[in-house]
């Protein structure tokens, strides 16, 4: 990729508008036919939509709420056929991506291409605002001295009429300057302050929830423009420069901007928009912020679209909601903010353990903006930062952002450290390994991978063999397990200890209930090697543990990076409903989220042969391992469920493992031979490549065919144990049709071996979450699966 200078390309700023429409990512014609189909996708988001809390704002000045909008404007979603699938961060330097994927390497593509990202962003999450001007007048409010430094109330008026206020508090050190300038919302006075001792000019400005002068443009330019609450917000943002740029005490060169929360959303905003801003942290902005939508979806738990917008209707465009289970379809996400601040000086700034943030996720937009500031020559300019703990700052949080301000600004020579907590590579594995695997030694399991498993001549002795070879492969495919032990576990529940407390955490946990009872297994009663863990159990009137040996669930969670198993989507209600059937429900961080990201950082240092999976998979063996040891546990009776990466790991360990009863597996699974890397998915890269869960599956990335395995045998193993499969069928991740052909060829094993019954395939018309009504199909499952115990 060719390289630009900071001068060539800050050129490009400047130069005049090009109207550009890239092939097949440009913004639909407002003449797209009103299909059907497209009214189906409508009908389909509106089940899944929450109702809008019209007490946090409305839609729009003209639009109460979401239906409102869609009456008054006739606006469909996409037609998602035409719309190129990219599962993966679209890429700020490739042109047409999804169609000629053509690479950026001139001064004039770059400019082209920040045009369209511009007009793009506008269209589906800012909306358009007016430009700013010279044309405003200032009244200064008041003017006094707090010790040595000069406090300057301003308020400027300009629009129709002059009917757009906003206020604006400068606070300006002692001295001539110019002074570097440290812009920030009403919310925020306190950083102000401490910028003002470190030699700023604290501009504070009337743009957050303490005070709003930026609500009233909604009514003002009603009709003409339809930015949304956040980008009215961050056009005050621009006017207060436009004062800022008339006072001679002001460096017009170290303009910088931070926000908190939602402030962090629209300080990014702003600053893609306004290149005099030289320097911006959002700090724990989440979703709509640092965290890209196609990692804010369900499965990582966050902030997804459906309920940011639905919770806080003012904030973003309407049009972002027809991309609800859809994010893969959007042209745009939150890296092309970033891209377009660059090379200006950015911090992506959040908590390790934010509830809505993904610290996975963020450093995936890290690394895609990288690549921008690289090819601008830029790269020093680029920052990540993770502190501890969850939402809130400190003063040492802010003076920290002032020490990335004054590097940009070449008032220090202090660097940000930069720290990845998830810097895996695939390229780097390999090095680090020393592994290399050809997959030409390996045969083609045909076109479709739907090998036949089960002739019509087979029999159990036959299938046992083959079943032999299956687990010998999975083993094989999660790494050289090193030697390990059994842990027997606490044994009894008066063994149960403080839990996460014992360390100190700032997750919180599933509560205890009147009907559910917890016990923490805890050092030096912990499970498996030497892990943490909460066991939920039901409790009879007297609020003692029910009698006798009670069915065991072992809950395994999605994607969550920042949480582990602390899930937004209510496995609260979850475990209590398991618990109100008479289940004792296990749950645990697996490496690398929750409380276990440190210990996941240098997995593959210390493991380069080894995997995350079999890690995972390991710890199941050691969850199975103490409930079989427990007092109160039935050990026929332990089963497995999970959700989306909990899924997939619940389908290997109950393949190895046949002491687990059963399993539930949400949103598990996409047949690996069948989904190639151009099906606009992210197929077995999600394993080996993203998420550095399974590395030897990389080297079949473009030869899945030659995979040894596939989700059918993985479930033939399990057999005739009972599976229930949950395959929303509007998964954005997976291929329903050939889950069809897994669940099919896997039931030739069930009936062999007498069970057909105990595959059961459930396809509610979803998206991929993990909904209420798909939890009480599990209730239904296992109530059927075990004799539930009565209430007493």
């Amino acid at each position: 990729m060719t390289k630009l200078s900071i001068r060539t390309i800050c050129l490009i700023f400047f130069f005049g508008s090009t109207t550009i429409a890239f092939a097949q990512n440009k913004i639909p014609a407002k003449s797209q036919s009103d299909s059907l189909k497209r009214k189906a996708s409508l009908s389909r988001i509106m089940k899944v939509l929450p109702a809008d809390k019209i007490s946090n704002g409305r839609v729009s000045f003209l639009d109460e709420n979401f239906q409102d909008w869609l009456k008054r404007t006739s606006e469909l979603p996409p037609d998602f056929d035409i719309l190129p699938s990219i599962p993966y961060l679209p890429d700020p330097l490739i042109e047409d991506e999804g169609g000629k994927n053509i690479p950026i390497t001139s001064a004039a593509q770059w400019k082209e291409k920040r045009h369209w990202m511009k007009e793009q962003l506008e269209y589906y999450i800012t909306g358009t605002y007016p430009q700013s001007s010279d044309d405003f007048r200032v009244k200064v409010l008041s003017e006094k001295y707090d010790e040595s430094t000069l406090l300057r109330m301003v308020e400027l008026s300009f629009g129709p009429q002059e009917q757009a206020k906003l206020t604006i508090e400068l606070m300006i050190p002692q001295g001539k300057g110019p002074f570097p300038v440290f812009m920030t919302q009403g919310s925020h006075r306190g950083w102000a302050q401490i910028a003002v001792r470190r030699g700023y000019i604290g501009c504070v400005y009337a743009a957050s929830d303490l005070k709003d002068d930026t609500e009233k443009y909604s009514e003002i330019w009603s009709g003409e423009y339809d930015f949304t609450r956040l980008m009215r917000r961050a056009f005050g943002t621009f006017r207060a420069i436009d004062y800022l740029y008339t006072l001679p005490n002001v460096d017009k060169e170290k303009i910088a901007l931070t926000g908190h929360s939602r402030n962090g959303k629209l300080a990014l905003m702003a600053a893609a928009f306004d290149e005099r801003i030289k320097a911006v942290i959002p700090s724990s902005g989440g979703s709509g912020a640092e965290v890209p939508w196609r990692y804010a979806t369900q499965q990582y738990d966050v902030e997804d679209i459906a309920l940011l917008s639905a919770a806080q209707p003012a904030w973003l465009h309407p049009r972002l909601r027809f991309f609800i289970g859809r994010e893969n379809k959007l042209p745009i996400d939150q890296n092309h903010f970033m891209a377009l601040i660059a090379p200006r000086g950015l911090m992506l700034s959040s908590a390790i353990n934010e509830g809505a943030g993904n610290p996975w996720g963020i450093e995936q937009a890290y690394g895609s903006a990288q690549k921008v500031y690289q090819f601008l020559n830029a790269q020093d300019n680029l920052a990540i930062r993770f502190r501890d703990g969850e939402h809130g700052t400190t003063a040492g949080d802010i003076e920290d952002y002032l020490d990335f301000f004054d590097y940009v600004f070449k008032r220090t020579a202090h660097r940000p450290e930069n720290k990845l907590y998830y810097n895996y590579t695939f390229e780097g594995w390999k090095v680090r390994s020393k592994e290399t695997i050809n997959p030409l030694n390996y045969p083609s399991k045909g076109g479709h991978g739907i090998d036949a498993i089960a002739g019509k001549n087979l029999s159990k002795e036959d299938w046992d063999v083959k079943k032999s070879e299956i687990k010998k492969q999975l083993r094989w495919i999660m790494g050289d397990e090193p030697p390990g032990l059994t842990n027997p576990g606490p044994e009894r529940l008066e063994n149960g200890g403080a839990g996460e407390e014992y360390f100190g955490t700032v997750l919180k946990r599933p509560v205890v209930t009147p009907r559910m009872g917890r016990m923490a297994v805890t050092p030096y009663k912990e499970f498996g090697d030497y892990l943490y863990g909460y066991i939920y159990y039901p409790k009879d009137k007297a609020g003692n543990i029910k009698a006798g040996k009670l069915p065991a669930l072992i809950y395994q969670h999605e994607y969550d990076y920042s949480k582990g198993f602390s899930s937004y989507h209510d496995v609260q209600s979850f475990f209590e409903g398991m618990t109100d059937m008479g289940y004792v429900v296990f749950s645990y961080d697996m490496i690398g989220f929750g409380n276990r990201i440190e210990e996941g950082i240098r997995f593959y240092e210390r493991y380069p042969n080894w995997s995350k999976m079999g890690k995972m998979v390991a710890d199941v063996k050691g969850a199975v391992d103490a409930l079989s040891h427990l007092d109160f546990v039935d050990c026929s009776k332990i089963v497995v469920a999970g959700y989306a990466m909990g899924a997939t790991v619940g389908l290997y360990a109950t393949a190895l493992d046949d002491r687990i009863a059963g399993l539930v597996s949400v949103s598990g699974f996409t047949p690996m031979r069948s989904d190639p890397k151009n099906t606009g998915r992210e197929g077995i890269k999600t394993f080996s490549h993203l998420h550095g869960l399974i590395p030897r599956l990389g080297f079949f990335v473009g030869h899945e065919d030659r995979i040894p395995y596939d989700y059918h045998e993985i479930l033939g193993s399990i057999a005739p144990r009972p599976v229930l499969l949950i395959t929303p069928a509007l998964d954005q991740t997976a291929n329903l049709k050939d889950i069809r052909a897994t669940v099919t060829e896997a039931q030739k094993v069930y009936k062999l071996q007498r069970a057909p019954d105990q595959l059961m395939l459930n396809v509610p018309d979803d998206f991929n979450r993990f909904s209420e009504e798909m939890q009480k199909t599990i209730y239904d499952w296992a109530g059927k699966l075990m004799t539930p115990i009565s209430n007493k």
